[in-house]
């Protein structure tokens, strides 16, 4: 089916409404979402061949600048001019552009950092040049309006991102930041009132899926630091986020969305609406799809891939390798479903006066450590995998989702030693831990370190009491850290953690420096190692 994307969300600027449009459109398919809201359309639909012709003709190497720029005159007018000029002698598509569309700049790239600052100083000086003040709507801007300030990753990622956020906190809390966090806490609050979830991004194009359902650990976070009110503050948002997660919860044979009926209950996979290329790598992912012989399922494998974060990784891969087998929408992750027993933990907490809701979530939460004991934890190796529904098997691939039932204690005490001593033996190299042990040219994938999985490791680790293995990672990663700022003045989006001369690499875009959750996390270990 052939849908366009509405965006559903109430403008905070004064504006006309309208009620259940819908807009026919060969170029878009996701699903519609209606309300009484201002109406939000993708570039796809706004600029119909021009979109497809500027991503295809490549005009801008990277395909995020196209979605992200601002037209200066109403897309129809553009349009129009469009089909008028380009079959002219001499018509030059990037001129054209170029006339009609302000083209958006990188976050932070030309920050230049000051070689006397120590590497928390720099980080400190970050922030103000990381944070983008409350929105006002643009007329035909992808950027979905926000009413309080956030932080942005930096780099070629210009706009909030739900799961770096959590990340990024960390650091914050260590900045004394908590009426930033507060405003961020809101944002996404907001989304989650209007849209129906927090999006990938606030971007018109993210809006068909989210992310690793990180609000409740945000949340988690700032009450630990305020008091419980903030759970009283925030629990109808967090209700709503759980709401739409588990849209579909009576899946049986047939997964429903984000649903998977299993015999000990419903799990959760990663899943996205769409089922056409991703907007900001339309021609990546049409090339890609085309070269295969074209099909759906593949579209919605990775568009679900990047709903999980790790888009891309040997984790979504059938044939543990390539991109070409890609399955994610097959799969069960564990990390997604510990991040939900999170998530069912604090609504607990929420909502502790409501037993009959209470009594659910917690048999859910019983259900999914059941499935993870029974369906995703390898008895031979001491490791937790993430489960392939359609071949009834655990995949092959081992990788630091391993830990997050650590990190949620969802795990029993040999279980978790039996984890940290594969971390050890495999995960644990010069510069940190791996993301998991194969070299595909993934960004997800070995050589790379993420800021979020050495943290999520750390922690997991500690609650199980392996002090030790979890300082040496935080020192080594902390070390890394410190090493390339000193070399480079930059804090960057991954690091190569095994061979410390050599930058990061993979995936769509090059290495991104910024960075709002590698800066989070160092902040953190920064703390945490000062209290061990």
């Amino acid at each position: 089916m052939r849908f366009i994307l509405l965006l559903l969300f109430v403008s905070l600027v004064a504006c006309k409404t309208e009620t259940d449009k819908k807009v026919d459109t060969s170029t878009s398919s996701v699903q519609v979402i209606t309300t009484t809201t201002q109406v939000f359309e993708t570039p796809d639909v706004l600029l119909g061949d021009l979109f497809v012709d500027v991503q295809m003709k490549e005009v801008f190497h990277d395909g995020k600048t196209f979605v992200d720029c601002t037209p200066k005159y109403p897309a129809k007018v553009i349009v129009e001019k469009y089909e008028t000029q380009k079959s002219k002698a001499g018509f030059d598509l990037r001129d054209f552009v170029l006339e009609n569309f302000e083209v958006p700049v990188s976050i932070s790239s030309d920050f230049k950092s000051d070689p006397n600052k120590s590497a928390i100083e720099h980080v400190n000086s970050l922030w103000p040049v990381l944070k983008r003040a409350s929105d006002t709507y643009k007329e035909g801007s992808t950027l979905i309006p926000l009413p309080k300030p956030y932080v942005v990753p930096g780099g070629r990622f210009r706009e909030v991102y739900y799961w770096d956020s959590y990340f990024t906190m960390l650091g914050l809390v260590e900045s004394g930041e908590f009426g930033l966090i507060k405003d961020m806490l809101d944002n996404f609050s907001h989304l989650i009132q209007t849209v129906g979830h927090i999006p990938n991004g606030n971007r018109t194009y993210y809006i068909t899926r989210s992310q690793p359902p990180f609000f409740s650990q945000m949340v988690k976070l700032l009450a630990a630091h305020k008091g419980d009110e903030v759970y009283e503050e925030y629990k109808d948002a967090l209700r709503k986020e759980y709401e739409f997660w588990m849209e579909g919860r009576n899946a049986n044979e047939t997964p429903i969305k984000h649903c998977v009926g299993t015999p000990l209950g419903v799990m959760n996979r990663f899943y996205d609406l769409g089922d056409s290329p991703r907007q900001e790598s339309y021609r990546e992912d049409y090339t890609q799809v085309s070269a295969m012989g074209g099909g759906t399922k593949m579209y919605q494998d990775l568009r679900a891939g990047a709903e999980s974060g790790w888009d891309y990784t040997s984790r979504w891969f059938a044939d543990g390798s390539t991109i070409e087998s890609i399955e994610t929408t097959d799969i069960i992750p564990v990390d997604l479903n510990a991040l939900l027993f999170g998530l069912e933990e604090v609504l607990t907490h929420c909502f502790k006066d409501d037993a009959a809701y209470v009594a659910s979530l917690k048999l859910s939460m019983e259900n999914r450590k059941a499935f993870l004991d029974q369906y995703c934890w390898n008895e031979q190796e001491g490791v937790y995998a993430d489960f392939n529904w359609v071949a009834q098997k655990q995949t092959s691939i081992k990788s630091l989702a391993m830990v997050y039932p650590l990190f949620f204690k969802m795990s029993n005490q040999s279980q978790a030693d039996e984890v940290a001593s594969y971390v050890k033996e495999h995960f644990l190299k010069p510069g940190g831990v791996v993301t998991t042990l194969y070299d595909t040219g993934q960004q997800w994938d070995a050589p790379n370190g993420w800021a979020p999985l050495q943290w999520m490791t750390i922690i997991g680790l500690q609650n199980y009491g392996h002090k030790d293995l979890a300082r040496t990672i935080a020192e080594r990663w902390v070390s890394l850290n410190e090493k390339v700022y000193a070399n480079t003045g930059k804090f960057v989006e991954k690091y190569n953690v095994e061979d410390l001369s050599l930058e990061a690499g993979g995936g769509e875009y090059p290495v991104q420096d910024g960075f709002g959750w590698s800066n989070g996390v160092y902040l953190a270990l920064k703390g945490y190692l000062e209290n061990q």
